[in-house]
């Protein structure tokens, strides 16, 4: 059975301002869970708390039977969390395979010692690292950009090489931040192909920001709403998306009742 990440009544704050208030959800295996809500509403937040970027003023998150509320980022990596960010937070210099093969630092369990040295053990697990990249390649479709430089490919490309890092760490449940942002059509067809192929093929767990309703619509199992980082409604796109207070909060009271 897949490990289930969950959160149990997140209030975080900084100084004065209410950031997350009361946020409980969790995810299921295979399932594509969005996480939608007006600018400033707390979205990216979630996902910093889960991360262990930042710590919550209360509540408790758990992955697995383990919980991770106060556990260092690195360790949180390690137990299989993986997450793309906004504005990619690559190596511009380094190729795409090498960024690539930075996202494996999680699985190295090589001694310095024994890397200087170039052992036998040291030459398996590189290759083992090597192939899970070559794999990731293949899903992503990057196999030609493989040796440019990360920095010399157009922004949507880095977007993918993003997506692909995060895949690169083999992750039990994938975080995904407003993925598809600064994309264009065929870009965000091709983004939507590799998530569905996630989702089915490798039935990871996904908890995605997005703000793109039509992706959201037709992609999203399962929706969840916050408002200024409380959370107001959750369930199946069809009615999450008809809910007056989802509504409202993107639109407006007046334009709500118009």
């Amino acid at each position: 059975m897949a490990e289930q990440l969950r959160l149990e009544r997140v209030c975080l704050s900084f100084g004065g301002l209410r950031v997350l208030h009361e946020v409980s959800l969790e995810t299921r295996a295979g399932e594509l869970l969005c996480v939608i809500g007006p600018n400033g509403a707390g979205k990216t937040s979630i996902l910093n708390c889960i991360c262990g970027i930042y710590r919550p003023d209360s509540g408790s998150i758990a992955f697995g039977d383990e919980n991770i509320t106060r556990v260092s980022p690195h360790r949180i990596a390690r137990m299989g969390l993986a997450r793309t960010f906004q504005h990619g937070e690559l190596f511009p210099h380094l190729s795409v395979v090498e960024n690539l093969l930075v996202a494996r630092h999680a699985h190295i369990g090589t001694r310095l010692l024994a890397e200087g040295l170039r052992t036998r053990g040291v030459r398996a697990a590189e290759a083992t690292h090597r192939r899970a990249v070559e794999e990731v390649l293949d899903f992503t479709d990057l196999e030609r950009h493989r040796h440019e430089p990360v920095g010399a490919l157009p922004f949507g490309m880095q977007k993918i090489v993003g997506f692909a890092r995060a895949l690169a760490m083999e992750p039990k449940v994938l975080l995904l931040d407003e993925p598809s942002a600064g994309l264009n059509r065929d870009e965000r067809e091709d983004l939507a192909r590799y998530i569905l192929r996630i989702k089915h093929e490798l039935g990871i767990a996904i908890v995605w920001v997005e703000h793109d309703m039509q992706m959201v619509s037709d992609l999203a199992d399962r929706i969840y709403v916050l408002d200024h980082g409380e959370p107001i409604s959750e369930g199946p796109p069809e009615a999450v998306l008809k809910d007056p207070r989802v509504v409202e909060a993107y639109l407006g009271r007046r334009a709500a009742a118009a």
